[in-house]
């Protein structure tokens, strides 16, 4: 009596959506970064015209920051890929972790300063956050994965 030996199927499907999930998320993280690139510029011309050389240092720290919270979120998904959920929630939630600590650390840091304009800095940033959101929902909608395991 011989084992059945398994079906190949399964690893082959594994792998396939493993792949459309990297695609998503690199179209994501592409995006995000097109994003930050354009709040950039478009922060530091409004900063300079708003507040001069304030408010380009508050665009270039809002950026910084936007490119940083929005690109850990995608890159911890992408590191996550295939792993199960636990692990996925587990990194996931320590680069959250990470990027809170790194927001306090920046604001106090910050706190007293004056050589940025805070709120060229919260525009930024929260542009970013909103725009990022906006362009990982599209990515997803976009994505050619199945919802539901046959």
């Amino acid at each position: 009596m011989t084992t059945p030996t398994p079906s190949p199927e399964p690893a082959r499907e594994d792998a396939a959506r493993a792949s459309s999930e990297r695609a998503v998320l690199r179209t994501a993280l592409r995006d995000t970064l097109l994003l930050v690139g354009a709040l950039l510029v478009l922060g530091v011309a409004v900063g300079a015209i708003v507040s001069g050389t304030a408010g380009v240092w508050g665009a270039l720290v809002g950026a910084a920051l936007a490119a940083f919270f929005c690109a850990t979120t995608i890159w911890s998904m992408m590191r996550s890929v295939g792993s199960g959920p636990a692990a996925m929630a587990g990194l996931v939630m320590g680069t959250w972790i990470a990027k809170v600590i790194v927001l306090v650390v920046v604001l106090a840091l910050l706190r007293g300063a004056d050589f940025y304009d805070r709120y060229v800095l919260f525009v930024v940033l929260a542009l970013g956050a909103v725009g990022s959101a906006l362009l990982d929902y599209r990515a997803v909608k976009g994505g050619r994965m199945p919802y539901v395991q046959p």
